[in-house]
């Protein structure tokens, strides 16, 4: 059973702009998943509909295997937690402790859980000394780590991103590979995430969906997706800086392997240059 599945999953806005056409996607357990995309592709609509935030016009939406209905909907928003791009969207109590809380306090647990969870997703985001700073005096970045905690406050099994590297300086976009990378094997939680940084992805993602107009139109491994340069190109996205620095030493006559991220990068170097 899949903890996430759409099958041809469709959304009109006003019945006339097709954001979404016959979508099918598959998210299990412990993965981390990219959704890449230009602006308009429809990344952000479909993860509304990860936990009902929107309805399907046509087609299905499951969570592990089930229909989102108003019977369930409190346990699927526990389950898959959503962090917007704009974090103003979601950061709105009058100290970061208060606002981290708000969710696990909607869910009525008693107030020895939810001080253990805040202060849990306050240290893994290492954010304990902002505690007790009211929200609008941060920056674009700790916003972004508060809004983060406070989904991460209710315990889900999936955790989706949308446009996460917005409005990060470089350290933070650090800091957050380090931290979805740790995610799935120390928590067992399933990663979603969309960019437009594309060196992000091979750093952090396992299986990759291309959006282009409401569709899927490519899906596959990073090594499967980032091999059709001419595919992402044509769909206004990079490619990754390495592997195009690789494919062009082997376009003149360089034997080096292939890599996608920096790791496997530095090891394909190496092995070429001889060190």
């Amino acid at each position: 059973m899949h903890l996430i599945e759409t099958r041809e999953l469709t959304h009109t806005y006003n019945k006339t702009i097709d954001a979404l056409k016959g979508v099918n996607f598959i998210a299990g357990r412990k993965q981390r998943i990219a959704i890449i995309g230009a602006n308009g592709a429809g990344k952000s609509t479909l993860f509304k509909h990860f936990n009902g935030i929107l309805k399907p016009t046509s087609g299905e939406i499951l969570i592990r295997g089930e229909p989102i209905k108003k019977s369930n909907i409190k346990e699927i928003r526990k389950l898959v937690g959503i962090v917007f791009q704009n974090s103003d969207d979601q950061v709105f109590s009058p100290t970061v402790e208060q606002d981290v809380a708000f969710g696990p306090t909607n869910l009525g647990l008693d107030e020895q859980t939810i001080e253990h969870r805040v202060n849990e997703a306050l240290r893994l985001l290492d954010i304990e000394e902002l505690r007790d700073r009211p929200p609008h005096h941060l920056s674009g970045g700790e916003k972004k780590r508060v809004a983060i905690a406070g989904v991460l406050a209710m315990e889900p099994q999936v955790l989706v991103l949308d446009e996460p590297t917005a409005g990060l300086d470089p350290r933070g976009v650090t800091d957050l590979t380090s931290f979805v990378n740790r995610l799935p094997e120390e928590y067992g939680m399933t990663v979603i995430f969309s960019t437009h940084h594309v060196d992000l992805v091979s750093e952090i993602a396992d299986y990759i969906y291309v959006m282009d107009r409401g569709q899927i139109v490519a899906k596959g491994t990073v090594d499967e997706i980032f091999m059709q340069q001419d595919l992402l190109s044509g769909l206004r996205l990079d490619v990754p800086v390495l592997p195009k620095l690789i494919k062009t030493l082997q376009e003149k006559g360089i034997d080096i392997d292939m890599a996608y991220n920096y790791e496997d990068s530095e090891k394909a170097f190496l092995k070429a240059f001889g060190r």
